[in-house]
């Protein structure tokens, strides 16, 4: 949660000591973010208030306090703020996840969770998430006793799933795609000066942020603008029909066409949607998967017994499928 500083309430909750200018940027450089904002909630408290640059940031480190917020107080919490990246990238925030709440937002999210994530669409690719699982398993086993980096594998196969998943088939420019989307990850997830001192008008320029970040925005229009023109070829030669393995930029031409929504789907939307499925359906999973196997190996115990829950499952098989993975109670 965060605020320009003319903007912030009197009664913030407490804070460490700050610098002139910067703020609390200083306690936050040369360490881990995560291991850093663990120690300071320890001496500050659950609730904490960080200035970072201009803008004013409150820290909730408690499940009760996290509650509160995205739960009883959802509502007031619900617009994201203000990112550079997202502003070009999203096409000015045409998205779901950074669309200010309202109802555009209340539509889009409704497209997704009636339709893009629907039960019945999820199960519809399962096949796919199936075969890149055993992809994964494969090119595991054959560098047995090697060095492996299992976070970049995680990444690519999450990345190869939700592309397939969102364009049927492997597309052209599917290299060129995952290469631009992580750089967007990184400069989305980092603490951007441009960001932190948003009454500087041309630092955007002047850093460099805002050239390179529209000649992204250009590469993946380009991109996209391909795909969805290729879908609209295809679909113009073929008849109607409700089969629901259409993949989702089938789903979103067909919302764009045929209505059932209280706004016109744009071509933007669409675009932007499409980002926020390659990006939050990619990073996200391999990330919590890596940190779920980091935690299994510092714990040998916890690993040892999900091992052998594992393999008592899909040894009958020898093939790992989702119809057994609700049997898997302790992992």
């Amino acid at each position: 949660m965060r605020s320009k500083i003319k903007d912030s309430p009197k009664n913030l909750p407490p804070a460490p000591w700050k610098l002139p200018l910067v703020g609390h940027l200083h306690l936050l450089m040369f360490s881990l973010p995560h291991h850093r904002l663990t120690e300071l909630a320890k001496r500050h408290g659950s609730l904490m208030h960080l200035q970072l640059g201009e803008l004013s940031h409150i820290v909730v480190s408690s499940p009760e306090a996290a509650k509160e917020v995205m739960k009883t107080h959802d509502i007031n919490f619900a617009t994201r703020p203000y990112l550079l990246v997202v502003e070009i990238i999203a096409y000015n925030f045409s998205d779901i996840g950074f669309a200010p709440y309202g109802d555009t937002w209340r539509q889009l999210r409704k497209v997704c969770t009636l339709e893009l994530l629907s039960m019945k669409r999820v199960q519809s690719f399962r096949s796919i998430r199936e075969e890149q699982v055993s992809s994964l398993i494969r090119s595991i086993y054959s560098n047995t006793g090697l060095e492996i980096n299992l976070g970049e594998m995680l990444c690519n196969s999450s990345y190869n799933i939700t592309l397939r998943t969102a364009f049927a088939a492997r597309c052209k420019q599917h290299d060129a795609f995952i290469s631009i989307t992580r750089k967007l990850v990184e400069a989305a997830s980092g603490f951007s000066i441009t960001d932190l001192f948003p009454s500087i008008k041309l630092l955007p320029m002047i850093s460099g942020m805002r050239a390179k970040l529209e000649m992204w925005h250009q590469d993946l229009d380009a991109m996209l603008e391909s795909i969805i023109e290729e879908h609209r070829a295809r679909n113009a030669n073929t008849k109607d029909s409700d089969d629901v393995t259409d993949d989702l930029v089938d789903v979103l031409l067909n919302l764009q066409d045929h209505g059932g929504l209280e706004f016109r789907l744009r071509t933007e939307n669409i675009k932007a949607v499409i980002l926020d499925m390659l990006i939050a359906g990619t990073e996200t999973s391999s990330t919590a998967v890596e940190w779920a196997m980091s935690e299994m190996i510092k714990n040998p115990r916890i690993l040892e017994k999900a091992q052998a829950e594992v393999r008592q499952v899909y040894d009958r098989t020898g093939d790992v499928n989702e119809s057994d993975l609700h049997e898997l109670k302790y992992l």
